[in-house]
Formats: C-alpha cells, structure tokens, sequence
C-alpha cells in the first residue's frame, strides 16, 4: 500500500510538473496565427505585422500567419476553439468576434466562453467612400442625392457579418434610408468593383483603403473615426460632416485555445505588449490609419471586457436589420 501510494503522488507530481516545464520551454516549434480571412485583406495585414513583431519580442520564435477564411471569418474562428490548448495556435479576429452570435443562429463557438484572450492589437476606423465621377463632393451632397435616387444607387459590402456590412447597417440606420445593397466575397472584389464604377457607395477600413483614396482611385467622403488622422488628414469625419453619433471602429484582438496554460499565455500578453511598442510596427499601422492598442488594453482583461461590451452593442443593430446568416 506504501508503494503504491508514493508512486501516485510521484505520478501526480509529473502531470503537475510537465506543464510547467513546457511553458518554460515555450516556444519549442513555430507558432501558427490563425486568420479567418483570405490573405491579402486587411486582417492578414494586421496579422502579420503583429506576428513579425512578437516574433522579434521572443528571441527565437517563429510565427506562421495561417489563413482559414470561410462563412465571414467563423470557420476559421471554430478551429481555433478545437485546437490543442499549447500555445501554438492564436488566433487574430476582428469585431466580427462580436458579431457572429447574434448572425449565426447555430455558431460553432462561444466567444465569451471558448477562448482564452491575449489582448487587443488596434483601431481602426472606416472611410466613406464613392466611385469616381459619383455626383456628390461631400456627405450632405451624397445624402441628399442617396434619397432622391435611393433604387438606384447601390451599397457594397464584402459580405454578411463583414466590417462593411456593419458600417453599411449603421449608415443606412443614421439616414433613415435603406439602399440596394451588393454583398461581395471579400473586401478586394468590392472595392475593386467601386473602383471600377460598378457600384456606387463602399464604407470600410482604413487599412484597406487608404492606398486606393491616396492613388486617386476612389474618392472618400468621410472618417468614421471621432478624430481625423495623420495619414489621410485632410479628409473630415462623420462628426464633422453632419453625424456626430456615427463614430465606427474595427477592432483586432488576439485569442488563444480555453484551456492554454497561463505560464504561456502570461508570455505570449509579454510579446504582444512589447510587439505594439516596435517602431516599425506603429508606423505601418499609423501609415494605414490605425491607432496601436496602448498597454492597458493589450490584456487579457481590457480583451475580454471589451469584447462583452461589443457584443451587447452590436447585437440590437443586427437584430433589428433582421440580417442572419446560416
């Protein structure tokens, strides 16, 4: 009985002991960053900036951005929550974190529950904007053109759920007006439709359009942002154009596996926090009109805390435009 009993607590003592051991070890492989969109968009950028930057945070890590895009980002998000709580498998999302329970009526996740959180990464706003030659050189023009000719002027988006969609819901909610909407499989074919002249109206992020409103390619009316930035400061806000409550920002956060160890978790919030003060980093997110998350929101506390607070924002918007998703 002796000896069985020191060999259970010897037992015992090894299962306590071999996590502790691995999060001294982490990272002893290459950590995968899971995003839930197609590369090249503008939560890919993020991603990827973020993961060059924690990779220099923790000498001799390695960070591979993987992209898993389907239904607006959930397939991607879903893997995530099934995957081995090691470490080795974050996750990088947007507002559509907040979003997706009240669009999907059977969502594979529950972002409140299934989900350690690291903390936020950035802000960024929205830009409204209008094909070239669209008759309208300010948002008073396009609004009282938009109601004149509301069954002809289109709206496009990059599908359902999407940081366009919502901006688009909001929009049409602060003008009282509802427009022919163009859902799009992504935010790349949208705006290259606007840019084209195909469609009419586009509203998203800054880190997507900033390139192609500098390039002359489209023309932006307005900042959804409460301030005007640096990078495009030359173009006025929605306050500033007529809409003082039409203030949208789409948020980044980063998120590991429910189960991960803290010891790991403690260590990746350590990256991340050192990650934001790079440089480099700050002026690719500045030169693409996002705002760094400061170090008291970079935690998994600020994280979580804002993440039930965008939930609870967003999901009487959703409900009320009465737009679900399968």
């Amino acid at each position: 009985m002796f000896r069985k009993t020191i060999l259970g607590a010897a037992l015992v003592t090894a299962a306590f002991a071999a996590p502790i051991a691995s999060a001294q070890q982490y990272p002893s492989r290459p950590i995968s960053v899971i995003v839930p969109f197609a590369a090249g968009g503008p939560t890919d950028t993020v991603a990827r900036s973020v993961a060059d930057a924690m990779a220099k945070a923790i000498p001799g890590s390695t960070f591979v951005v993987e992209n898993a895009a389907g239904a607006a980002g959930t397939i991607g998000v879903s893997k995530v929550a099934r995957a081995n709580p090691d470490g080795y498998t974050l996750l990088v999302y947007h507002i559509g974190m907040a979003t997706t329970p009240a669009l999907y009526r059977k969502l594979q996740y529950k972002p409140l529950e299934d989900f350690e959180y690291i903390g936020l990464i950035n802000d960024v706003p929205m830009t409204m904007l209008v094909k070239n030659g669209f008759p309208a050189k300010n948002m008073k023009e396009m609004v009282a053109y938009v109601k004149q000719n509301a069954d002809k002027v289109t709206l496009a988006n990059a599908g359902v759920g999407s940081a366009s969609h919502l901006c688009g819901l909001l929009f049409q909610s602060a003008i009282n007006q509802e427009l022919v909407t163009v859902p799009y499989k992504g935010t790349a074919p949208a705006l290259a439709d606007l840019m084209g002249g195909q469609v009419d109206i586009l509203c998203d992020q800054t880190t997507n359009t900033t390139p192609q409103i500098k390039s002359g390619k489209v023309t932006a009316l307005a900042l959804t942002a409460p301030q005007r930035i640096e990078s495009l400061k030359e173009l006025p806000t929605m306050a500033e154009s007529g809409y003082p409550d039409f203030n949208v920002s789409i948020w980044h956060g980063m998120y590991a596996p429910k189960g991960t160890p803290k010891p790991v978790l403690d260590r990746l919030v350590a990256a991340l926090q050192e990650a934001l003060k790079d440089p480099g980093l700050n002026k690719r997110f500045a030169d693409l009109g996002a705002q760094t998350a400061t170090a008291d929101r970079a935690t998994p506390e600020a994280l979580r805390k804002h993440l039930a607070a965008e939930i609870d924002r967003w999901g009487p918007v959703i409900r009320k435009a009465g737009v679900y998703a399968d």
